[in-house]
């Protein structure tokens, strides 16, 4: 069963953006799709199991964003 979580990045202002935050999140282990609305910084994570918020913000930390909020 999959599990989809959304969260908020502050930050991203292009389709770069984007591609950063995707990649990132797309190597943590599990997560099978992710979502982005760049107006709303609004970040859907699908993944296998539940994420650890921490693995969430170092993946977006290392695009170089910052995670605003979660809403797992």
């Amino acid at each position: 069963m999959s599990s989809t979580a959304t969260y908020t990045v502050t930050g991203m202002t292009c389709s770069h953006c984007v591609s950063a935050v995707t990649g990132e999140l797309s190597a943590l282990q599990g997560v099978t799709d992710v979502r982005i609305d760049l107006a709303t910084g609004a970040v859907a994570v699908t993944s296998d199991a539940p994420l650890a918020v921490d693995d969430v913000r170092a993946a977006v930390d290392e695009a170089g964003y910052e995670l605003a909020a979660a809403d797992a």
